[in-house]
């Protein structure tokens, strides 16, 4: 039998407020445990939630973003279940009347090509607190400091065939939400964690088979591993004549295998309900398009853009737009004057070298327009004009301060190149008696002696015509 996966992804995403969902508690992230809460995201008799509205705000942007409907009136509801990470016994979510629906994310299947992904809902909900199992030797600790953080739940339709796919979709979606300044999208921080559904079906069948969902994966490294380990385990069960279980499971990342953790719930187990506490949330169209108004130019029209008005490769654009401050550092680097073919290598050479290990670009696009400026006019060569960039990275000096200070600035005297095509002419007399027996190949190995024994400073389109002069006709 030949089998067909289906993968539909629930990401939970931290929206960046500095406060939680319905209080006033910080969201500061690796401070000591249980010292950011109150009797709100405790849970407390007599407190009462207050919605964040900057968190709504942020929701609805990435709603926009993602092209769904935001709905005029949504509601909060209390899903109900028992957790020692959750000290009110409930999670305050949206249900039935969820923020927004039907949205789409265009992604770049390794296996399909482009292909669109469904966003079935995206819906606001608070965050629980944290089990702790290496604190107290033998026990377990709960840290509440995250109770209450704002989440954005995204639900992908079961549109992805391979981990492959899920993998490219959690790029994608990370990078728009990065983009549109939701999140920061750190998983290492907890800021952005998935939960994965995946079932198997005979090919060219339309009914989804039983599914099981993998919970709380935290790389996308790990997302796909999981995926391929239940892929591998459901096809096992499956050729065997058995049924698959609707399980939640958990992966081991130290050994590439899932494990059940309990049977999958339903939606009635939770015994949603409306907030008694929180009103319906109502949003009018003014206030809908002043957060559209607010969304950036998005990754995949950018890439066109650059690709369009710059002449450049899908590979270069791609590059250029995977990160919006990697795009903007272009930009302003072409406003500078740099050509773009030549912005394009810079920073995606040398620039991206450096924004891969500070986060950022310690050389302002104008210094670099000048560098490359010494490099068109002749006054560096490309080789020194590295060297310089990374010293004009540790200080404020210009690139022909840097390149005078490291004296990698051209020598275009023709007395002093003539001396150096004099030493090495002397030098090397057996090259030069094949040269001018008829080798001309080796005036390149003459002019690399001459770069070499001028320590690079001599401008090579000098050195030539000042060798031939020197060795007459070959």
């Amino acid at each position: 039998m030949t089998w067909e996966t289906v993968i539909g992804l629930e990401v939970h995403v931290q929206l960046g407020t500095r406060s939680k969902m319905f209080c006033g508690c910080s969201t500061s992230f690796g401070d000591a445990p249980n010292t950011n809460v109150c009797p709100v995201c405790l849970g407390l008799p007599g407190a009462l939630p207050v919605p964040n509205a900057l968190a709504v705000r942020l929701a609805g942007r990435a709603a926009l973003a993602l092209g769904c409907t935001i709905n005029g009136l949504s509601v909060f509801a209390r899903k109900n279940y028992f957790y020692p990470d959750l000290p009110k016994g409930y999670q305050i979510s949206q249900f039935d009347r969820p923020l927004s629906t039907g949205g789409r994310l265009a992604i770049e299947s390794p296996e399909r090509g482009a292909i669109e992904v469904g966003i079935e809902r995206l819906h606001i909900e608070e965050d629980a607190g944290k089990l702790l199992h290496d604190r107290v030797p033998g026990k377990t600790a709960v840290d509440l400091n995250r109770a209450g953080v704002p989440l954005a739940e995204i639900v992908g339709g079961p549109d992805l065939r391979s981990p492959a796919e899920a993998r490219a979709y959690l790029t994608a979606l990370r990078q728009l939400l990065v983009y549109s300044e939701v999140s920061e999208c750190s998983m290492e921080k907890g800021s952005l964690r998935v939960d994965a559904n995946i079932s198997l079906r005979p090919a060219g069948q339309e009914m989804l088979g039983t599914k099981t969902e993998i919970k709380n994966l935290n790389s996308f490294a790990n997302v796909e591993r999981a995926l391929e380990a239940e892929t591998a385990r459901q096809r096992a069960v499956l050729d065997a004549g058995g049924k698959v279980e609707q399980v939640s499971l958990t992966f081991n990342a130290a050994t590439g295998q899932v494990r059940p953790m309990r049977s999958k719930e339903a939606s009635h187990d939770y015994r949603y309900f409306p907030d008694p506490d929180l009103p319906p949330l109502e949003l009018d169209d003014a206030w809908i398009e002043s957060v559209r108004a607010e969304l950036p130019e998005l990754p995949a029209a950018r890439r066109q853009r650059f690709m369009a008005r710059f002449g450049l490769s899908p590979y270069d654009a791609g590059v250029l737009t995977s990160e919006r401050a990697i795009a903007d550092y272009f930009e302003a680097v072409t406003e500078s004057g740099v050509e773009p073919k030549t912005a394009a290598n810079w920073v995606t050479g040398e620039g991206l070298t450096g924004f891969k290990e500070s986060g950022g670009f310690a050389v302002s696009a104008s210094r670099l327009a000048g560098l490359v400026a010494l490099v068109q006019d002749g006054s560096v060569s490309h080789q020194a004009a590295k060297k310089v960039f990374a010293e004009m990275a540790q200080s404020s000096e210009d690139a022909g301060a840097v390149a005078a200070r490291l004296g990698l600035v051209q020598v275009r005297d023709e007395s002093v190149l003539s001396d150096w095509a004099d030493e090495v002419i002397a030098a090397h007399p057996s090259e030069v008696a094949r040269y001018r027996a008829g080798e001309t190949k080796l005036m390149g190995f003459l002019t690399g002696q001459v770069m070499k024994r001028s320590q690079g400073r001599a401008d090579p389109k000098g050195v030539q015509p000042v060798l031939a002069r020197k060795l007459g006709a070959p």
